[in-house]
């Protein structure tokens, strides 16, 4: 019996402009973020697949949800598998994002970083829309009650124990800043899983106490989801800011929990999930979450806001989220004491972001010049972003046709990534850069020859 053509897939492989090649491409860019090495059925495959699978061939394993979220990325839509022709079983390992599971149930669920149990866990959870559903009101409520009675026994948790926690989070959150989210995360992730719950599970001599010890592993979870984040391990990201989330809720810090949601709302929109991304930043910046935050921390919600506004072209409320966002950094000042979360967010980081925001509201001239004043007042510890920043200046400077200076201002990028950058989202412009350029290629520039070349011998020794 002859095969039903997959018109579905058809057409959104048509629209995506993608041959079988191309989507092949995409699709195992995909499964190496998201399995991580791991071997599983369709785990990597080749336009052979797609051409079978547009034929009518069922697609099987991982291959519906996976194909899914590279064509998501390449539409900046969700792509659900309905939409693609395709059916989906539930996965046991979504489980864990359940908001009714409790934060230290996902927490043992999370385990080690370099766990094999673990790495099987998160191969059946796949970074999805449906994840980034929040809770209800009434849900912040019933997690934010202290507990009617204490837990029996566990070790005396006190103000010196919280102080650990979060000493340890500042630490790997600098080595992150100027490293990356791939240097390190394996000895945080052991923390996380080994110690956290011991230290949450203890006798408190106050609910003050326990709520700042709640507050500190929050950190450190969502430190954890950064990470993997900024390595391009998105679904592991998205299993560490919804642990983050609920310890968070537990603690009853809502400005913790809008600092998390602005990072799901980030990652959300590098994901090209907009409206999604426009739904958490706009709920990072609702209520106390951004009433109770400091100055600094406002302005971080704030331009993250104005990103996702741009992204939906809402142009004209991104650019008075901008003013507001440079309004609450300007009232930053010395005798406020500021979270250290926000160490990093300072004029660089808010003219990268006001940058990227210009950017997707068509202002490419405006854009570079923010991208400039960034490059130009970022400090020497924060060499990750300084060369997320100089990819996408990059990119804007190709799109005015200025062809060599981005290549010139490509070129520090791989300085950066050559000097031990260990970042999934720096190496990612790399990769961009590549195709960016592919059009130039055969015009016979010499500083786009030379660029390519050396880019081209950087991700063969890191691929």
């Amino acid at each position: 019996m002859a095969r039903e053509k997959n018109q579905r897939l058809a057409a959104l492989l048509e629209e995506a402009c993608w041959s079988r090649a191309q989507a092949a491409s995409a699709y195992n860019r995909v499964a190496a973020e998201t399995l991580g090495g791991e071997v599983r059925e369709n785990s990597r495959i080749g336009p052979s697949h797609v051409s079978m699978w547009v034929g009518g061939t069922k697609a099987t394993g991982v291959a519906p949800i996976l194909l899914c979220q590279a064509l998501s990325r390449r539409l900046k839509r969700e792509v659900a598998p309905q939409e693609a022709g395709f059916t989906v079983p539930d996965s046991p390992a979504q489980e864990a994002l359940d908001w009714s599971v409790d934060p230290l149930i996902a927490l043992n669920a999370l385990g080690s970083g370099v766990d094999a149990k673990r790495r099987r866990l998160l191969a059946g959870g796949i970074y999805s829309a449906m994840s980034l559903i929040l809770p209800d009101e009434a849900w912040w409520r019933a997690m934010a009650q202290p507990p009617e009675t204490p837990l029996p026994g566990g070790k005396r948790v006190g103000r010196g124990d919280v102080e650990t926690v979060q000493e340890l989070t500042l630490a790997f959150s600098r080595m992150d800043q100027k490293r990356g989210g791939g240097h390190g995360r394996s000895a945080l992730d052991e923390y996380l899983h080994l110690e956290i719950p011991r230290l949450l599970t203890g006798r408190f001599p106050d609910d003050p106490t326990r709520r700042t010890m709640f507050s500190a592993s929050a950190e450190l979870a969502y430190l954890s989801g950064w990470m993997s984040f900024d390595n391009s391990e998105h679904a592991v990201a998205l299993q560490r800011f919804n642990t983050a989330l609920k310890l968070a809720a537990r603690a009853g810090d809502a400005p913790l929990s809008g600092h998390i949601m602005r990072a799901m709302a980030h990652q959300a929109l590098d994901m090209g999930l907009r409206p999604k991304a426009l739904q958490l930043a706009r709920a990072s910046v609702h209520g106390e979450r951004y009433l109770s935050a400091t100055p600094r921390e406002r302005a971080l919600l704030g331009v993250v806001h104005a990103r996702t506004l741009a992204a939906n072209n809402r142009k004209t409320e991104a650019a008075k989220a901008l003013l507001r966002a440079e309004d609450d950094l300007s009232n930053a000042r010395e005798g406020i004491k500021e979270p250290n979360r926000t160490f990093f967010f300072g004029e660089a980081s808010l003219a990268h972001e006001t940058a990227c925001t210009l950017r997707d509201l068509g202002d490419p001239k405006r854009a570079v010049r923010e991208f400039q004043r960034s490059v130009r007042t970022r400090g020497a510890q924060f060499r990750r972003t300084h060369a997320v920043t100089l990819g996408y200046m990059g990119a804007t400077q190709l799109t005015q046709g200025s062809v060599e200076e981005a290549c010139a201002t490509w070129s520090h990028v791989l300085d950066a990534m050559e000097d031990g950058i260990y970042s999934g989202r720096a190496r990612g412009t790399v990769v961009d850069m590549r195709r960016l350029l592919s059009p130039y290629r055969a015009r016979g520039i010499p500083a786009v020859g030379s660029l390519n070349a050396r880019a081209t011998a950087y991700l063969a020794n890191v691929d």
